[in-house]
């Protein structure tokens, strides 16, 4: 069965998540703007999206120090994303760069009904927006206090395989109960919802090419 957004993998942990009082004191605190809700007009080319947030990566030199901090930032990490963390798939960027990234829904990538991940990720680059590497994920969950509730971001990523062979792919999500990071099916045919959001590389990135050696 299709959703909105694919099915979640082992989020079940209550320590996990932030509490839905923190992530409340967090919005009274600051000013939350949710992000523009866009037209679903499908774009043409990745210069006609502009940059939605701009993050910077390279700045932890292990996952413990990164999962550490996002601990102590009050945000939640679920069993299949901690996982993801501790695969040496997952890698950090030897250099410190800022990265811009864009959002945009399945429907503007110009796919209708339910597409696949391997379409969705095709149909992007083809647009020129460019995958992100698995480090986004952490640092935008660590960089967006601000998340709106009931907002869920897919990071366009290569999958990570869990000890057990399952392709996961990282979520950035505020289901209400909190900050969190999640795992979600990250097989190429996993179905998905036109409404659903990815957040992709845009092209003119600052991200330095160096970035691309990675270190654990």
């Amino acid at each position: 069965m299709v959703v909105n957004l694919f099915s979640l993998i082992s989020v079940d942990r209550a320590e996990a998540q932030c509490t839905a009082q923190d992530g409340l004191r967090r919005q009274l605190a600051v000013k939350v703007d949710p992000p523009a809700r866009r037209s679903e007009i499908p774009i043409s080319s990745a210069a006609d999206v502009l940059a939605w947030k701009t993050i910077r990566i390279g700045t932890f030199t292990e996952t413990f120090a990164l999962r550490s901090a996002m601990s102590a930032m009050g945000c939640g990490v679920g069993n299949a994303a901690d996982e993801i963390l501790a695969r040496p798939a997952f890698t950090l960027s030897r250099k410190k760069a800022e990265v811009e990234l864009v959002a945009v829904s399945v429907a503007e990538l110009g796919l209708q009904g339910e597409a696949s991940l391997r379409e969705i990720y095709a149909r992007a680059q083809q647009l020129g927006l460019a995958l992100a590497p698995a480090e986004i994920a952490p640092q935008l969950r660590l960089q967006y206090l601000d998340q709106p509730i009931g907002e869920f971001l897919t990071i366009g990523m290569e999958p990570i395989g869990t000890w057990a062979g399952e392709a996961v792919v990282l979520t950035v999500a505020n289901g209400g109960a909190g900050l969190i990071l999640i795992g979600q099916d990250g097989r190429e045919d996993a179905q998905i919802s036109a409404i659903s959001r990815f957040v992709f590389v845009r092209p003119g990135s600052s991200m330095a090419p160096e970035t691309a050696a990675m270190a654990r």
